[in-house]
């Protein structure tokens, strides 16, 4: 029976399996499929809490918040990029881990640290919406919603006492809302300097780590361990408002450069000059500049029929690289008629000055500055200044701390304070940024025409726009901080070409300079008076030394 009844039991196992593979095969390409219900579809406000509650954390935020826009266009470029950005940033992260794992080769018992594998995966992040925010400086803000759910593999190679340890880490989940400034901007490709990262919360960052293929993740505790101390370091490190700053450009390259410092230049007599008229002597007068600048020169007095003339005369300039910036006097004899005889030149390196200090001076005149060797040239005479280099006050930590006890002991450069504002020569800097709306009745081509204390200075003319931008700076030097004083800015249409009423007010605005003195910068979005819409961007800075 016990035999029996084996053999049955084989031949109906032998003889089910086909019948039933034939069955099952017979019904599935046979059998006729049913038709697909549509899925029910129900408006939010049907739902209950609970359904509602499970599904709020899955909906876009540029549905929820109508300041974030969608960027379906970004996520796809992001797509089709992947494979080329997963190799570059790879590349990064192998550049920038090298240095670091070298520093523990040798400790710990650590013979070796080496990525094995390292790609990023297939699966790109996705950007769930972006806001971009408008601001009166230079740069571009934004900030975008990003996750990230990627199967990354990363296999990091450890010889720990000559035994090889593998660490791999996987299924890497990260969502994060960063901060996204790219300033300044400069008129250069990629048109900015620095891209400046930040987060505005913690992220949620969760990924599985093994270990010798074991899942050190499933450890009792470790699991929330881990997951709480990235999220604390990555707070500390980059929650706003500490920032990640990724430079892009040379920033000494592209910038402007931005006065540092006033550069008193006293003129104070010439010794033996050339005689370059037939009848009479020369009426020399002295020319100085700093090299860089594209202003025009200061010019002292002319002094008839002397060849030692005294001036002793005052002049300001503004400093941008007082390490590389050079003074630059010309001495001429003055002709009623025709060119201006060159008596002489020379070079004063700025560099040669100790701030806040005075540093007397006597040249000779050389015939050009481009003269190799000067000890063969025909004496031309003697030139005596006097220069001191001032820093503004807070460029003034640049230097050296021996120069700022110089400042402390009563060199001219300590000043009395009266309602929280320091007191003496400053610099006071215009910056016309642009304007919108500004609408002329017969054309459209606007300029910027600044007026302050009689002086007059215009931007550039810009064509056929209601929206021009000019970023254009002035600078004024002040013996006193204009308290209580206004600026005047006006916007001026000007039709190309001769024609009758050729030029239009576009609108204008006074500003009081008294908050710009207090604050030390402002930027400024002021609407323009007669104007219907026009508003007009200007930077106003006050600079003390």
């Amino acid at each position: 029976m016990g035999f029996l009844s084996t053999f049955l039991g084989i031949l109906g196992f032998g003889i089910g399996i086909p019948l039933g593979l034939l069955v099952g095969f017979y019904l599935f390409v046979y059998s006729e499929a049913k038709d697909v219900e549509e899925p029910v579809i129900r408006p939010l406000y049907e739902l209950d809490s609970s359904a509602l509650q499970d599904l709020l954390p899955e909906i876009p935020l540029w549905v929820k918040n109508p300041d974030y826009d969608r960027v379906d266009w970004l996520n796809k470029l992001i797509s089709d990029m992947w494979p080329y950005l997963d190799k570059a940033i790879c590349s990064m992260i192998r550049s920038m881990a090298e240095p670091i794992f070298a520093e523990y080769i040798g400790k710990f018992q650590i013979k070796g640290i080496k990525f094995k594998n390292l790609t990023l995966g297939t699966l790109p992040p996705a950007i769930y919406g972006i806001k971009a925010f408008e601001t009166n400086e230079k740069e571009l803000v934004m900030e975008p919603i990003i996750r990230w759910a990627g199967n990354p593999n990363i296999v990091l190679g450890l010889d720990l006492l000559s035994l090889p340890i593998t660490v791999q880490l996987v299924d890497v989940q990260i969502f994060a809302a960063p901060r996204i400034t790219l300033k300044p901007l400069v008129p250069t490709f990629p048109c900015f300097v620095n891209t400046v990262i930040s987060l505005m919360e913690k992220p949620h960052v969760d990924f599985g780590m093994k270990i010798l293929g074991g899942d050190v993740m499933s450890i009792p505790g470790l699991y929330r361990f881990v997951q709480e101390s990235i999220k604390k370091q990555i707070a500390i490190l980059y929650i706003w408002p500490q920032t990640l700053e990724i430079p892009v450009l040379d920033a000494s390259t592209v910038l402007i450069k931005k006065p540092v410092g006033i550069l008193s230049v006293n003129v104070v007599r010439a010794l033996k000059l050339l005689k370059m008229d037939i009848l009479g002597s020369s009426d020399p007068y002295v020319k100085l500049s700093l090299s860089g600048e594209r202003l025009p020169a200061k010019k002292t007095t002319i002094k008839k029929n002397n060849l030692n003339p005294e001036w002793n005369e005052k002049f300001r300039l503004i400093v941008k690289e007082p390490d590389t910036q050079v003074l630059q006097l010309e001495v001429y004899d003055w002709d009623k008629f025709g060119s201006h005889d060159t008596l002489g030149v020379q070079l004063v390196p700025l560099k040669l000055l100790t701030p806040y200090e005075k540093k007397e001076f006597k040249l000779d005149l050389l015939k050009n500055s481009n003269s190799n060797n000067h000890q063969r040239q025909k004496p031309r005479g003697q030139i005596e200044l006097e220069l001191t280099f001032v820093p503004f006050k807070e460029d003034s930590a640049k230097f050296s701390r021996a120069l700022d006890e110089c400042a402390s002991k009563g060199s001219g450069t300590q000043r009395a304070s009266e309602n929280g504002v320091e007191s003496g020569a400053g610099l006071l800097i215009v910056n016309v940024l642009g304007a919108e709306d500004v609408e002329g009745e017969r054309h459209n081509n606007p300029y910027a025409l600044v007026l302050f204390r009689g002086e007059r200075r215009k931007t550039k003319m810009v064509k056929r726009t209601r929206n021009p931008t000019w970023d254009e700076e002035f600078n004024f030097m002040l013996q006193e901080p204009p308290l209580n004083e206004k600026i005047h800015i006006e916007v001026f249409s000007k039709q190309t070409g001769m024609r009758f009423r050729s030029k239009e007010s576009l609108g204008y605005v006074e500003i009081n300079l008294t908050d710009d003195v207090h604050n030390g910068r402002i930027n400024h979005e002021c609407h323009l008076i007669n104007s219907k819409n026009g508003v007009i961007h200007v930077e106003i800075r006050w600079k003390t030394i």
